[in-house]
């Protein structure tokens, strides 16, 4: 045997000792979520780089196979976007919501339930796993109604009642059918799309759905991914732990501001609840999820009582 082939073995073997460490630090986190529910929200950066998505793909797969059961909810406003666009179909926004007319939500549950959603599960099957496609229409999974919001004339101060057209809310979630993919090998894959009482579809905002799937299961977590690396403090340093209150607090003083707000708000109402915690994650960082679960210092910004 060479030296170089001696340096390569006794490198190998440093990698392997370092990779028994890891797993063996990881064992009691896997026992602690062992049997547990986590409802993960998949978008933003994560699931539109290709080796991110493969990565968040076997990050799920290890999580059903240690015996945890992982729900994912995923968005898609960038996909929509685009494929309005190619179909010259304009799109306005009110407040940050896409105004969502007839042929709008047609094009929504086109990308939403179809393309993409079933993009995720081959990704998931690809890697091992058995992932199914839902959307809020199969069994019922999701009732929704028009999301209701208002805004005050700057002129007159009347409060003005926003029509954002088939921009749903969560009404009411059937846990029971989901409840049945836990005791199988089956992950299911959720598309935000809702079902009217009237028949009608709706276009649920992805985070909103997580956490409404999240307290029907009684998550122990709710996992949001995003693009920024959390909650960060007047600093710009990571929050690494937050109770509700000093979330609050810090949308009171402005400290978290603009889009973080929503997540905050879902995150907040999920432990409300029923939640045990909810975590803001950086998507854009490879395995993430695990880094969060398996880990002592988690990766993202916790949100508990």
């Amino acid at each position: 045997m060479t030296e170089q082939e001696k340096l390569d073995k006794k490198e190998q073997k440093a990698r392997n000792l370092r990779k028994a460490k890891t797993l063996s630090e990881a064992l009691p986190y896997m026992r602690r979520y062992a049997g547990q529910t986590i409802v993960i929200k998949y978008g933003g950066h994560a699931m539109g780089d290709e080796d991110l998505a493969h990565d968040f793909a076997h990050d799920i797969v290890l999580m059903k196979q240690v015996g945890m059961n992982p729900v994912v909810v995923h968005g898609g406003g960038p996909q929509i976007g685009k494929m309005l666009e190619a179909l010259q179909i304009k799109s306005s926004f009110i407040d940050g919501l896409r105004v969502t007319d007839k042929d709008t939500i047609k094009i929504a549950e086109m990308v939403l339930s179809g393309s993409l959603n079933k993009s995720i599960v081959a990704s998931i099957n690809n890697v091992g796993g058995q992932a199914v496609g839902l959307s809020g229409k199969d069994s019922n999974l999701v009732i929704a109604e028009p999301l209701r919001r208002t805004r005050k004339d700057p002129d007159s101060n009347i409060e003005q009642v926003l029509d954002l057209g088939f921009v749903g809310y969560p009404k009411k979630v059937n846990a029971d059918f989901l409840r049945m993919f836990e005791a199988s090998s089956v992950i299911p894959v959720i598309a935000p799309i809702g079902l009217g009482e009237n028949g009608e579809t709706f276009n649920i905002n992805a985070d909103t759905m997580a956490g409404a799937i999240a307290e029907a299961l009684g998550a122990t977590r709710l996992l949001l991914l995003t693009d920024v690396e959390g909650v960060l403090d007047k600093n710009g340093e990571l929050v690494s732990e937050m109770t509700e209150e000093k979330a609050r607090e810090m949308i009171a003083d402005g400290t978290i501001s603009g889009g973080m707000i929503p997540k905050i708000d879902t995150c907040i109402h999920a432990v409300d609840h029923g939640v045990e915690a909810a975590v803001i994650i950086d998507g854009r960082v490879k395995h993430a999820l695990l880094l969060e679960l398996f880990t002592e210092h988690g990766a993202g910004s916790f949100i508990g009582h």
